[in-house]
């Protein structure tokens, strides 16, 4: 071996990866997309006599309380918070991504993960709290989770 290619290996540094921070939050993500996304898709694409043939029915054998003439104006209201809290989400949770990638030794990530755990939690009104538990589970892995020390150069 020569002398470059041993100083090479003595000054590498192990890889670490947040490979189950990563996942978890992948998992709250796809859930996120499919239940926010998918109810502020079907609301919002929904003309008024399908809200009331349809969705107004399901929701009141699902034991939400609805008045025929208010059902529009607060399902609506409800898909536009779901869908700009899942746009919130989506964005904090790519930020958290592309960082826990770039730098995955910095514990600071985890803040990306946090915000979108929130974002999820206050967003769907308390609705959704198992999915952003997934987040908040991803946040807290950044901040307990041991990162292995560097070797000596």
């Amino acid at each position: 071996m020569t002398a470059a290619a041993v100083r090479g290996t003595e000054t590498m540094i192990p890889p670490f990866r947040r490979r189950a921070e990563l996942i978890v939050a992948g998992i709250g993500m796809a859930a996120s997309a499919v239940l926010q996304g998918g109810f502020a898709l079907v609301i919002t694409r929904s003309d008024d006599a399908t809200l009331r043939s349809t969705i107004v029915p399901a929701l009141r054998a699902a034991g939400l309380d609805l008045a025929d003439a208010d059902a529009h104006v607060v399902l609506n209201t409800m898909a536009a918070w779901f869908g700009f809290s899942f746009i919130v989400v989506a964005l904090c949770t790519a930020i958290g991504f592309f960082f826990a990638r770039l730098r995955p030794r910095r514990r600071a990530t985890g803040l990306c993960f946090l915000v979108a755990g929130l974002a999820c939690l206050f967003g769907t009104q308390f609705v959704l709290y198992p999915v952003a538990f997934l987040f908040l589970a991803s946040a807290a892995l950044f901040a307990v989770r041991p990162v292995t020390p560097r070797s000596p150069s």
